[in-house]
This record gives C-alpha cells, structure tokens and sequence, in this order.
C-alpha cells in the first residue's frame, strides 16, 4: 500500500477563500494561475517561479482528473491529481492549491477574486475563455502573460520517454 501524501498546501476552496482574505487583510497581493501540470517539468517551474514573482502569495488551480482527460486525452493524465498536488505543494513558492473538477475556472476565479492572474506566453487575451475572463474582469484581476520556455512540454516529454522506452 502506497504512503498517504501529506500535502498542507491542498485546500478546499472555501479553505483557499479564507486564506486568500488573510492575504488581503495583510496588503498581499494574491497571484492565481491553473493547468494540468501532467508531469513537471522545466517549462513548468520556470513559468511557476516566473508567476510568484508577480506577487507576494501564488495560488495554483490544479485540474481534476476527469478535466485532465477531458482535455488531453484518455491516456492523461499521467499522474493522478494528488500526485501532481503532492508535486506543486513541494514547491516553495506555492502558496495554496485547489484541485477543480469542471472544465472552467469561473466558480474559483468568483470566489478568490485574485489580484494578478497569469498565464504562460502561448495563451493571449483572445485565447483566454471569455466566462474566464470576464470573472477575471468583474474582480478586477490584472491579466499577465509570462514570457513561454521554448521547447518544454508535458507533450514533448512524453515522445522523449516513449523514444527511450523503445531503445530497450
């Protein structure tokens, strides 16, 4: 039987809500970004670093399972959803993660209210959901787009373990 993963930083949204009113309270400037994160890798650190840098608390909305495989694929994801928050929730820069299960960010976007939201380089304005953004308007977000690392993709990775795998 596999170890139960310890992840503080894993919250529920109404847990996220009070933390993220803290922060508020204090004069912090809270930072919200979200994807699958279907398996680290440097462009991901980067970009994540690169976010936390835009304030003083970074919040991660991490997708479900099910909105994972809705969204790449029944082969994804590669690591289930506590795996990938036992991940992120390592990372010291992370101040808080919400695992969502629906395909858009609205509801968490409504009730965090997020001062800066950010995304990587290969998303734009126009790229953005326009409910998501919307919600991100009417709160009064900042929209970021943080410059994209070049050549890193769970995608690419994938075809690189899948290349390797075949040499044996």
């Amino acid at each position: 039987m596999a170890p139960k993963l310890d992840i503080p930083k894993l919250l529920s949204l109404d847990e996220a809500v009070r933390h993220r009113e803290a922060a508020r309270q204090a004069g912090e400037k809270v930072v919200l970004t979200n994807g699958c994160f279907d398996l680290l890798h440097t462009g991901h650190l980067y970009f994540l670093k690169k976010a936390a840098e835009q304030g003083e608390r970074l919040y991660v909305a991490l997708n479900g399972d099910a909105s994972v495989q809705a969204l790449k694929g029944p082969t994804r994801p590669v690591q289930n959803e506590r795996e990938r928050a036992y991940l992120l929730g390592s990372l010291p820069f992370i101040d808080a993660l919400v695992v969502f299960h629906t395909p858009r960010l609205t509801r968490e976007i409504e009730a965090l209210r997020p001062d800066i939201y950010v995304k990587a380089g290969d998303y734009d304005i126009t790229s953005l959901n326009p409910e998501e953004r919307a919600a991100l308007q009417a709160g009064g977000a900042e929209i970021r787009f943080l410059p994209f690392l070049e050549g890193y993709s769970t995608t690419a990775l994938i075809a690189k373990i899948r290349a390797a795998a075949d040499t044996f």
